[in-house]
């Protein structure tokens, strides 16, 4: 498996939400937010793309978007890479004596995934689950 950063195209990006079975947003919002997108993971095997990730924000408070592994790749740990790299960017762009709050919006049932990254749940009546992390850096 190989990770490739910064380089999701809105064809994989409405490939992979397409075979999850979640809606698509039109083209060109969809362009408009990969073009804002602060960091994007896909995961290619081969020649082609069997996961994505997305991190939005603004260098205090990120959240985590479109979080997808095709179904025949899952349960292979290519998501828990991919959310590694992206709260490993965080991280790395936050500032000694810093801290950043990171949030995604979870499935329901997909939960205790997250919690095993050190997200806590913020219960809502939505459909899933807010989640969020915070990093401190130390002086």
């Amino acid at each position: 498996m190989e990770y490739k950063e910064n380089v999701l195209s809105y064809e994989i990006y409405h490939r992979l939400r397409s075979c999850a079975g979640w809606e698509n947003f039109s083209e060109t919002q969809a362009q408009t937010a990969l073009a804002n997108s602060l960091y994007t993971v896909i995961a290619v095997e081969g020649s082609e793309a069997v996961a994505m990730g997305r991190l939005i924000g603004d260098g205090q408070y990120y959240m985590i978007v479109d979080v997808i592994v095709h179904p025949d790749f899952q349960k292979q740990r290519i998501g828990t890479s991919i959310l590694d790299m992206l709260l490993k960017y965080v991280d790395n762009h936050t500032p000694v004596g810093g801290r950043a709050s990171i949030q995604l919006i979870s499935e329901k049932g997909k939960e205790a995934f997250y919690e095993t990254l050190g997200f806590k749940k913020i219960p809502h009546e939505f459909c899933g689950s807010g989640m969020r992390k915070v990093i401190y850096k130390e002086n």
